[in-house]
Protein backbone atom coordinates (compact mmCIF):
# COMPACT_ATOMS: atom_id res chain seq x y z
CA UNK A 1 0.00 0.00 0.00
CA UNK A 2 1.50 3.55 -0.82
CA UNK A 3 0.64 6.99 -0.87
CA UNK A 4 1.71 10.47 -1.65
CA UNK A 5 4.65 12.18 -0.16
CA UNK A 6 4.31 14.93 2.46
CA UNK A 7 3.15 12.59 5.05
CA UNK A 8 5.05 13.80 7.94
CA UNK A 9 4.84 17.93 8.12
CA UNK A 10 2.63 20.57 7.71
CA UNK A 11 2.51 23.76 5.49
CA UNK A 12 3.68 26.58 7.51
CA UNK A 13 5.37 24.46 10.70
CA UNK A 14 8.38 23.89 9.44
CA UNK A 15 10.38 20.14 7.40
CA UNK A 16 12.06 18.05 9.97
CA UNK A 17 14.37 15.25 8.62
CA UNK A 18 15.94 13.08 10.93
CA UNK A 19 19.45 10.72 10.37
CA UNK A 20 20.19 8.09 11.58
CA UNK A 21 23.96 7.19 10.79
CA UNK A 22 26.56 4.10 10.83
CA UNK A 23 28.78 6.41 12.19
CA UNK A 24 31.61 3.56 12.59
CA UNK A 25 32.68 4.62 8.98
CA UNK A 26 34.32 7.69 7.87
CA UNK A 27 32.92 7.45 4.00
CA UNK A 28 29.05 7.40 5.82
CA UNK A 29 30.22 9.87 8.45
CA UNK A 30 31.02 12.57 5.42
CA UNK A 31 27.72 11.06 2.84
CA UNK A 32 25.26 12.02 5.98
CA UNK A 33 27.21 15.65 6.24
CA UNK A 34 27.20 16.39 2.91
CA UNK A 35 23.28 15.69 2.87
CA UNK A 36 22.68 17.13 5.91
CA UNK A 37 24.28 20.67 4.32
CA UNK A 38 22.03 20.75 1.33
CA UNK A 39 18.97 19.77 3.06
CA UNK A 40 19.76 23.19 5.00
CA UNK A 41 20.02 25.40 2.54
CA UNK A 42 16.63 23.93 1.38
CA UNK A 43 15.09 24.99 4.52
CA UNK A 44 14.86 21.77 6.05
CA UNK A 45 15.57 21.73 9.75
CA UNK A 46 18.12 18.05 10.45
CA UNK A 47 17.82 16.30 13.61
CA UNK A 48 20.67 13.85 14.51
CA UNK A 49 20.82 12.10 17.75
CA UNK A 50 22.69 12.81 20.81
CA UNK A 51 24.83 9.10 20.36
CA UNK A 52 25.64 10.13 16.91
CA UNK A 53 25.95 14.14 17.52
CA UNK A 54 30.11 14.14 17.95
CA UNK A 55 30.59 11.72 15.39
CA UNK A 56 28.74 13.77 12.84
CA UNK A 57 29.70 17.05 13.81
CA UNK A 58 27.20 19.11 11.73
CA UNK A 59 26.55 22.17 12.67
CA UNK A 60 23.64 23.74 13.23
CA UNK A 61 21.51 20.47 13.44
CA UNK A 62 18.82 19.85 16.36
CA UNK A 63 20.01 17.38 18.80
CA UNK A 64 17.58 14.71 20.00
CA UNK A 65 17.30 12.03 22.46
CA UNK A 66 17.46 8.78 20.65
CA UNK A 67 13.96 7.66 22.37
CA UNK A 68 10.51 7.60 21.04
CA UNK A 69 10.28 11.15 20.77
CA UNK A 70 13.22 11.71 18.28
CA UNK A 71 11.10 11.14 15.16
CA UNK A 72 7.94 13.23 16.26
CA UNK A 73 7.13 15.46 14.29
CA UNK A 74 9.44 14.90 11.67
CA UNK A 75 8.61 14.34 7.30
CA UNK A 76 11.51 11.55 7.15
CA UNK A 77 14.29 9.46 9.00
CA UNK A 78 17.29 9.22 6.44
CA UNK A 79 19.28 6.25 7.17
CA UNK A 80 22.94 5.94 6.08
CA UNK A 81 24.22 2.15 6.67
CA UNK A 82 22.91 -1.22 6.01
CA UNK A 83 19.48 -3.14 7.09
CA UNK A 84 20.75 -3.55 10.71
CA UNK A 85 20.94 0.92 10.70
CA UNK A 86 17.13 0.99 9.03
CA UNK A 87 15.97 -1.45 11.66
CA UNK A 88 17.32 0.87 14.13
CA UNK A 89 15.52 3.55 12.74
CA UNK A 90 12.68 1.81 12.77
CA UNK A 91 12.23 1.95 16.62
CA UNK A 92 13.02 5.80 16.06
CA UNK A 93 10.12 6.25 13.41
CA UNK A 94 7.66 3.86 15.26
CA UNK A 95 5.46 5.95 17.08
CA UNK A 96 5.47 9.23 14.73
CA UNK A 97 4.13 9.96 11.07
CA UNK A 98 7.79 9.73 9.56
CA UNK A 99 8.69 7.75 6.67
CA UNK A 100 11.97 5.79 6.41
CA UNK A 101 14.36 6.39 3.33
CA UNK A 102 17.60 4.44 3.36
CA UNK A 103 20.61 4.93 1.80
CA UNK A 104 22.58 1.28 1.46
CA UNK A 105 25.62 1.49 2.47
CA UNK A 106 25.81 -2.20 4.05
CA UNK A 107 26.14 -5.61 1.80
CA UNK A 108 22.71 -6.24 0.98
CA UNK A 109 20.53 -3.44 1.59
CA UNK A 110 17.19 -4.85 0.88
CA UNK A 111 15.43 -1.94 2.86
CA UNK A 112 17.26 1.16 1.64
CA UNK A 113 15.74 2.63 -1.11
CA UNK A 114 19.01 4.08 -2.69
CA UNK A 115 22.38 3.51 -3.83
CA UNK A 116 25.47 6.13 -2.63
CA UNK A 117 25.59 7.16 -6.37
CA UNK A 118 21.79 8.47 -5.98
CA UNK A 119 22.17 10.16 -3.11
CA UNK A 120 21.50 13.84 -5.06
CA UNK A 121 18.63 12.09 -6.59
CA UNK A 122 17.55 11.18 -3.25
CA UNK A 123 17.58 14.32 -1.72
CA UNK A 124 15.77 16.29 -4.49
CA UNK A 125 12.67 14.20 -4.18
CA UNK A 126 13.06 15.03 -0.39
CA UNK A 127 13.14 18.96 -1.32
CA UNK A 128 10.50 19.01 -4.04
CA UNK A 129 8.39 16.26 -2.11
CA UNK A 130 8.25 14.07 -4.90
CA UNK A 131 8.65 10.53 -3.20
CA UNK A 132 6.04 8.29 -2.43
CA UNK A 133 5.50 5.96 1.19
CA UNK A 134 4.88 2.42 1.63
CA UNK A 135 2.87 1.03 4.58
CA UNK A 136 4.51 -2.22 5.46
CA UNK A 137 2.94 -4.30 7.85
CA UNK A 138 5.25 -5.14 10.92
CA UNK A 139 4.08 -7.87 14.04
CA UNK A 140 3.29 -7.50 17.65
CA UNK A 141 4.25 -10.46 20.31
CA UNK A 142 2.81 -10.77 23.31
CA UNK A 143 4.65 -13.30 26.06
CA UNK A 144 2.40 -15.37 28.27
CA UNK A 145 2.99 -17.60 31.37
CA UNK A 146 1.66 -20.68 32.08
CA UNK A 147 -1.14 -19.00 33.25
CA UNK A 148 -2.14 -17.36 30.57
CA UNK A 149 -1.04 -13.59 31.83
CA UNK A 150 0.57 -11.67 29.56
CA UNK A 151 4.31 -11.00 30.94
CA UNK A 152 6.16 -9.36 28.17
CA UNK A 153 5.62 -7.90 24.74
CA UNK A 154 7.32 -6.45 21.57
CA UNK A 155 7.45 -5.93 17.97
CA UNK A 156 8.91 -5.98 14.47
CA UNK A 157 9.52 -5.11 11.07
CA UNK A 158 11.81 -8.22 9.60
CA UNK A 159 10.89 -11.00 12.23
CA UNK A 160 10.57 -12.41 15.39
CA UNK A 161 12.19 -15.51 16.59
CA UNK A 162 11.59 -18.33 19.30
CA UNK A 163 14.53 -19.58 19.78
CA UNK A 164 15.84 -22.61 22.31
CA UNK A 165 17.84 -20.65 25.28
CA UNK A 166 20.34 -23.90 25.72
CA UNK A 167 22.62 -24.47 22.15
CA UNK A 168 22.57 -28.56 23.81
CA UNK A 169 18.99 -29.51 23.89
CA UNK A 170 15.87 -29.56 21.18
CA UNK A 171 13.31 -26.94 21.91
CA UNK A 172 10.02 -28.53 21.89
CA UNK A 173 7.11 -26.30 20.50
CA UNK A 174 3.34 -26.58 20.00
CA UNK A 175 2.12 -24.36 16.83
CA UNK A 176 -1.12 -23.26 16.79
CA UNK A 177 -2.79 -21.09 14.09
CA UNK A 178 -6.11 -18.99 15.77
CA UNK A 179 -6.36 -20.50 19.07
CA UNK A 180 -6.34 -23.96 17.44
CA UNK A 181 -3.37 -26.55 17.56
CA UNK A 182 -1.22 -27.36 14.08
CA UNK A 183 1.21 -29.53 14.80
CA UNK A 184 4.19 -30.04 17.22
CA UNK A 185 7.58 -31.04 17.23
CA UNK A 186 11.30 -30.24 18.20
CA UNK A 187 13.55 -27.86 16.86
CA UNK A 188 16.27 -24.93 16.99
CA UNK A 189 13.18 -22.74 16.45
CA UNK A 190 10.60 -20.69 14.66
CA UNK A 191 10.56 -17.75 13.10
CA UNK A 192 7.21 -15.63 12.42
CA UNK A 193 7.89 -13.15 10.09
CA UNK A 194 6.30 -10.70 8.01
CA UNK A 195 6.62 -10.00 4.03
CA UNK A 196 9.28 -7.29 4.29
CA UNK A 197 11.45 -9.92 6.55
CA UNK A 198 10.71 -12.74 4.05
CA UNK A 199 14.45 -11.73 2.07
CA UNK A 200 16.05 -11.64 5.38
CA UNK A 201 16.17 -14.75 8.51
CA UNK A 202 13.36 -16.52 7.28
CA UNK A 203 14.72 -16.94 3.88
CA UNK A 204 18.00 -17.90 4.98
CA UNK A 205 15.70 -20.89 6.99
CA UNK A 206 14.23 -21.68 3.62
CA UNK A 207 11.05 -19.65 3.88
CA UNK A 208 9.42 -18.35 1.08
CA UNK A 209 9.95 -14.47 -0.65
CA UNK A 210 6.41 -12.45 -0.20
CA UNK A 211 6.20 -9.75 -2.31
CA UNK A 212 6.11 -6.54 0.31
CA UNK A 213 2.18 -5.29 -0.93
CA UNK A 214 1.05 -9.05 0.10
CA UNK A 215 -0.56 -8.63 3.41
CA UNK A 216 0.49 -11.68 5.21
CA UNK A 217 2.00 -13.84 8.16
CA UNK A 218 4.70 -16.25 7.77
CA UNK A 219 5.83 -19.11 10.32
CA UNK A 220 9.35 -20.68 9.54
CA UNK A 221 10.33 -23.46 11.43
CA UNK A 222 13.74 -23.82 11.69
CA UNK A 223 15.77 -27.17 11.86
CA UNK A 224 12.67 -29.12 12.78
CA UNK A 225 12.79 -33.03 13.70
CA UNK A 226 9.45 -33.41 11.87
CA UNK A 227 8.41 -34.68 8.45
CA UNK A 228 5.14 -31.63 8.64
CA UNK A 229 7.41 -28.76 8.78
CA UNK A 230 7.11 -26.87 6.41
CA UNK A 231 6.86 -22.95 5.84
CA UNK A 232 3.31 -21.55 6.27
CA UNK A 233 1.64 -18.30 4.68
CA UNK A 234 -1.06 -17.13 6.85
CA UNK A 235 -3.77 -14.57 6.97
CA UNK A 236 -2.41 -11.27 8.09
CA UNK A 237 -5.07 -11.22 10.50
CA UNK A 238 -4.17 -14.42 12.10
CA UNK A 239 -3.03 -15.48 15.45
CA UNK A 240 0.33 -17.33 15.14
CA UNK A 241 1.63 -19.29 18.24
CA UNK A 242 3.95 -21.61 20.06
CA UNK A 243 3.68 -22.91 23.33
CA UNK A 244 6.80 -24.49 25.21
CA UNK A 245 6.01 -27.52 27.32
CA UNK A 246 6.98 -27.00 30.95
CA UNK A 247 8.95 -29.82 31.04
CA UNK A 248 11.04 -28.76 27.62
CA UNK A 249 14.04 -26.46 26.95
CA UNK A 250 13.81 -22.69 27.85
CA UNK A 251 13.68 -20.19 25.12
CA UNK A 252 13.39 -16.66 24.15
CA UNK A 253 12.30 -13.96 22.24
CA UNK A 254 14.30 -11.75 19.65
CA UNK A 255 13.03 -9.57 17.60
CA UNK A 256 14.76 -7.80 14.52
CA UNK A 257 18.02 -9.23 15.90
CA UNK A 258 17.33 -6.35 18.01
CA UNK A 259 15.06 -6.76 21.13
CA UNK A 260 15.10 -10.08 23.09
CA UNK A 261 13.02 -11.52 26.16
CA UNK A 262 12.77 -14.58 28.24
CA UNK A 263 9.86 -17.26 27.22
CA UNK A 264 8.41 -18.40 31.27
CA UNK A 265 8.48 -22.26 31.82
CA UNK A 266 5.26 -23.27 30.11
CA UNK A 267 4.76 -20.00 28.30
CA UNK A 268 3.16 -19.21 25.20
CA UNK A 269 4.62 -17.10 22.28
CA UNK A 270 1.66 -15.10 20.66
CA UNK A 271 2.28 -12.99 17.21
CA UNK A 272 -0.28 -10.59 15.51
CA UNK A 273 -0.18 -8.14 12.79
CA UNK A 274 0.45 -5.22 14.50
CA UNK A 275 -2.35 -1.81 14.64
CA UNK A 276 0.63 0.67 13.04
CA UNK A 277 2.29 -0.22 10.14
CA UNK A 278 5.90 0.76 8.78
CA UNK A 279 6.38 3.49 6.67
CA UNK A 280 8.81 3.34 4.53
CA UNK A 281 9.22 6.41 1.71
CA UNK A 282 10.14 5.07 -2.08
CA UNK A 283 11.84 7.53 -4.81
CA UNK A 284 12.89 5.15 -7.33
CA UNK A 285 10.21 3.76 -9.95
CA UNK A 286 11.87 -0.35 -9.58
CA UNK A 287 9.95 -3.13 -8.86
CA UNK A 288 10.49 -5.51 -5.97
CA UNK A 289 11.19 -7.92 -9.17
CA UNK A 290 13.76 -5.55 -9.75
CA UNK A 291 15.64 -5.55 -6.63
CA UNK A 292 15.65 -9.76 -6.35
CA UNK A 293 17.02 -9.49 -9.32
CA UNK A 294 19.79 -6.70 -8.56
CA UNK A 295 20.76 -7.83 -5.11
CA UNK A 296 20.99 -11.62 -5.23
CA UNK A 297 22.25 -11.51 -8.96
CA UNK A 298 19.90 -13.52 -10.55
CA UNK A 299 20.01 -14.49 -14.41
CA UNK A 300 17.48 -13.26 -16.65
CA UNK A 301 17.96 -14.15 -20.10
CA UNK A 302 17.29 -17.95 -19.98
CA UNK A 303 19.26 -20.99 -18.39
CA UNK A 304 21.59 -22.00 -21.53
CA UNK A 305 22.78 -18.27 -22.18
CA UNK A 306 23.41 -17.43 -18.72
CA UNK A 307 25.84 -20.32 -18.31
CA UNK A 308 27.65 -18.62 -21.04
CA UNK A 309 28.18 -15.78 -19.09
CA UNK A 310 28.47 -14.20 -15.48
CA UNK A 311 24.85 -14.96 -14.21
CA UNK A 312 23.25 -11.81 -12.49
CA UNK A 313 25.50 -9.43 -14.43
CA UNK A 314 24.40 -9.35 -17.81
CA UNK A 315 21.67 -6.36 -17.51
CA UNK A 316 22.67 -3.54 -14.80
CA UNK A 317 20.83 -3.12 -11.90
CA UNK A 318 19.63 0.17 -12.63
CA UNK A 319 17.35 -1.17 -15.41
CA UNK A 320 13.71 -2.76 -15.65
CA UNK A 321 14.58 -6.23 -15.83
CA UNK A 322 10.83 -7.16 -15.68
CA UNK A 323 10.43 -5.14 -18.99
CA UNK A 324 12.37 -6.85 -21.03
CA UNK A 325 13.82 -4.47 -23.26
CA UNK A 326 15.88 -7.09 -25.25
CA UNK A 327 14.90 -7.85 -28.62
CA UNK A 328 16.12 -10.46 -31.10
CA UNK A 329 15.84 -9.49 -34.73
CA UNK A 330 16.07 -11.80 -37.19
CA UNK A 331 18.88 -11.66 -40.03
CA UNK A 332 17.73 -11.92 -44.00
CA UNK A 333 17.35 -15.88 -43.58
CA UNK A 334 15.02 -15.86 -41.06
CA UNK A 335 17.41 -16.85 -38.68
CA UNK A 336 18.12 -15.22 -34.86
CA UNK A 337 20.16 -11.92 -35.10
CA UNK A 338 22.07 -10.38 -32.60
CA UNK A 339 20.27 -8.85 -29.42
CA UNK A 340 19.66 -5.05 -29.42
CA UNK A 341 19.52 -3.19 -25.68
CA UNK A 342 18.39 0.48 -26.08
CA UNK A 343 18.94 0.52 -30.22
CA UNK A 344 22.73 -0.32 -30.07
CA UNK A 345 23.72 -3.77 -31.26
CA UNK A 346 25.54 -5.67 -28.47
CA UNK A 347 27.05 -9.19 -30.60
CA UNK A 348 28.44 -10.10 -27.54
CA UNK A 349 24.96 -10.93 -25.66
Amino acid sequence: MSEAGQGGWRPGGGRHVLLAVHTGRQDITELARSSAARLARAGITVRVLDDEADALGIDGAEVVPADAEAARGAEIVMVFGGDGTFLRAAELARYSHAALMGVNLGRVGFLAETEPEAVEETLTAIEQCTYSVEKRLAIEVDVLDAAGNVVGGTWALNEVSVEKAQRSRVLDVVISIDGRPLTSFGCDGVLFATPTGSTAYAFSAGGPVVWPDVEALLLVPTNAHALFSRPLVTSPDAVLSVAIPPDGNRARVSADGRRALDVPDGGRVDVRRAARPVRIARVHPATFGDRLVAKFGLPVRGFRDARRHDPGHELRPSRNVLARDVVTLADGNGAAGEEVRGGTADPHA
